[in-house]
């Protein structure tokens, strides 16, 4: 080996060296120790790792894990100490730049790319999600104030619901992304009144049809929900806000104002961060969510001036980590069945989209929000439940 390369190769050691340390430090801050023994230390597989992360920031991260390059024998504890320590916040790499800049300047949630996120989320199979999800296929926030299993959580938030909007027999309710319909089973079996779903996922439609039995008064339509024009006495949108983006967020609730009846209410059911100025994560916008985007409370009622008397707001975010942790248990059980489907990076990004996003929640890095809204108010005042 002559000089000049026997230098370049000890300038590349010394950067790798000091990245190495640089890292070490961090996770020190979270009580993180790199090949260290404990549950949530991190374990180094293969070189590259750290320079990656500090490159290309949690996309990298997220890829090298998919890769089998680093690993945590608990996963979501190793995000929460993460968070909790705000590390992500330290790491800012250059070349999410591009990104950070195009999700604020572009209208990634048009009508035309609003129905991208069904195709490429929604529709890896029916059958996937029914073993993942509870028995009613609720894909958002359980409440486990009084519930001890997952179908116990989902069924109490769906109940939740039904009381906030204070559902009556014989009322028409609009749900604004509707997913399988398990809210609106259950609000026209338990509570007498008539469902019409909007939802961007044919696979969700057709098997939301097929779930539905006894002939309940529950209509499905493939449809954005810029496109609707009726009017009903309820709205609720349950976990689809997430992927309106702000430069729709007015639309949206323009068109709440409009299909909603003067004296009717309306529950918005959605994630939330804590900071205006975050970009969207690159790892969840490029292999979970796609053109998804998390508001901050300001710009919900923001949007909502005008339109909408903020009537109550409940945050119970830190119910996601329990959901989130409960889904990861059916998933690892039911895994064998679809391994024939997807290979085994499919296996590592999914393990990583519910236990990262565990230990966001569990961090309170990330929220649930629940608003409840009213067009003038409602006379007397709003009687909160819980």
């Amino acid at each position: 080996m002559n000089l000049p390369t026997l230098e370049k190769t000890r300038v590349v050691f010394d950067e790798r060296l000091s990245s190495h340390r640089f890292f070490a430090h961090l996770f020190k801050q979270a009580e993180i120790e790199i090949n260290g023994e404990r549950p949530w230390d991190i374990q180094l597989k293969a070189p590259g790792v750290i320079d990656t992360a500090l490159s290309r920031g949690n996309l990298g991260f997220g890829e090298s894990y998919m890769n089998g390059d680093w690993d945590a024998e608990s996963l979501d504890q190793f995000f929460y100490r993460l968070m909790r320590a705000q590390l992500h916040q330290r790491i800012k790499p250059m070349q999410l730049t591009y990104h950070a800049l195009r999700a604020r300047l572009l209208n990634r949630q048009s009508a035309k790319r609003a129905w991208e996120v069904g195709e490429k989320h929604y529709d890896l199979g029916n059958d996937f999600y029914a073993a993942m999800l509870d028995q009613r296929m609720t894909y958002t926030c359980g409440y486990w104030k009084n519930a001890n299993t997952l179908d116990e959580a989902q069924e109490a938030k769906l109940d939740l619901i039904c009381r906030k909007l204070q559902l009556e027999p014989g009322m028409r309710v609009l749900d604004i992304g509707c997913g399988w319909g398990s809210f609106m089973a259950y609000a026209a079996e338990h509570y007498g009144v008539e469902c019409v779903g909007l939802t961007i996922s044919r696979e969700q439609a057709e098997y939301g049809k097929s779930l539905m039995q006894n002939g309940l008064p529950v209509e499905f339509r493939l449809k954005d929900y810029r496109d609707e024009t009726e009017q009903f006495d309820r709205i609720v949108s349950i976990g689809m806000f997430e992927h309106v983006g702000h430069k729709n967020y007015r639309e949206f609730m323009d068109v709440a104002h409009r299909c909603l009846k003067d004296d009717g209410l309306f529950l918005l059911h959605t994630i939330g961060k804590n900071l205006r100025a975050t970009a969207c994560d690159p790892w969840i916008d490029k292999y979970i969510f796609p053109n998804g985007e998390l508001p901050v409370l300001g710009q919900v009622t923001d949007a909502a001036e005008g339109l909408f008397v903020v009537e109550d707001v409940h945050n119970f975010g830190a119910d996601y980590d329990k959901t989130l942790m409960a889904w990861h248990a059916n998933f690892e059980a039911n895994w064998p069945a679809f391994r024939d489907r997807f290979d085994y990076t499919f296996y590592r990004m999914w393990r990583y989209y519910l236990l990262s996003c565990a230990g966001a929640f569990r961090a309170r890095e990330i929220q649930l929000w629940q608003f409840v809204f009213s067009k003038k108010g409602v006379a007397g005042g709003y009687e909160r439940v819980s």
